[in-house]
């Protein structure tokens, strides 16, 4: 056999790594109005009073799940999202500075028809402009990811066999959710991450399956 056609033999079994169980990924409630369609980013916003209703419904909805640890960005949004969780005997949570929004740079505050008007950009193009690097002072989805991976791995691999809750930002979730499913970054914008949303997903021999995306309690459950 020529040696550029030979082939290591694949090894008979591989023990994956332990992981956790189930990992559910939430995302803070609404934000005041003044910062909604803003691109809010590293803004530490409040909930408006229709979010604080919508994170009491999703206390409602996780009522009896039975989480071993609960990890949190320290942004206010998230920490009043998670008020109410608290309240059902949710564990406390684990503050991860990992799992702060992106920062948006010079996007920061605008609204998404003022990005079009100052920086001539389609604000829809936010995914591309962060991958391209395309965003002045904006924090490059690479630098997104170098942050993120780390944090969400060994969350992965320090509750083997458990369920964990990670309440963070719609632009954290998606990167999230490429690095687990193998999704290019630029391409999780087919998915709707809104307000108080949950996305699930189990870990059966280290892979990743998706139960829940976008289920939000307070809209889909009459």
């Amino acid at each position: 056999m020529h040696a550029d056609l030979e082939r290591e033999a694949p090894p008979a079994s591989i023990t994956p790594a332990p992981t956790v169980a189930s990992l559910w990924l939430i995302r803070h409630a609404e934000v005041e109005e003044k910062y909604q369609r803003v691109f809010g980013g590293r803004i530490d916003m409040e909930l408006s009073s229709n979010g604080r209703w919508q994170a009491a419904k999703l206390s409602e909805y996780l009522r009896g799940q039975s989480f071993s640890a609960v990890y949190a960005s320290p942004m206010r949004r998230v920490q009043q999202t998670l008020e109410p969780l608290l309240g059902n005997g949710m564990p406390e949570p684990l503050i991860t500075p990992e799992f702060k929004e992106v920062d948006f740079g010079d996007w920061t505050g605008h609204s998404w028809d003022g990005v079009r008007e100052k920086f001539g950009l389609s604000p829809y193009s936010w995914l591309d402009q962060l991958d391209c690097g395309g965003i002045r002072n904006a924090e490059s989805a690479a630098k997104l990811r170098e942050r993120v991976q780390p944090a969400l791995d060994l969350v992965l691999r320090t509750h083997p066999g458990q369920q964990v809750a990670i309440l963070c930002h719609g632009g954290v979730i998606r990167m999230m959710l490429s690095l687990l499913l193998d999704v290019p970054f630029t391409r999780t914008g087919i998915f709707e991450i809104e307000y108080a949303s949950l996305t699930r997903l189990s870990f059966q021999r280290g892979e990743p399956q998706l139960h829940l995306l976008n289920f939000c309690p307070w809209r889909d459950i009459s």
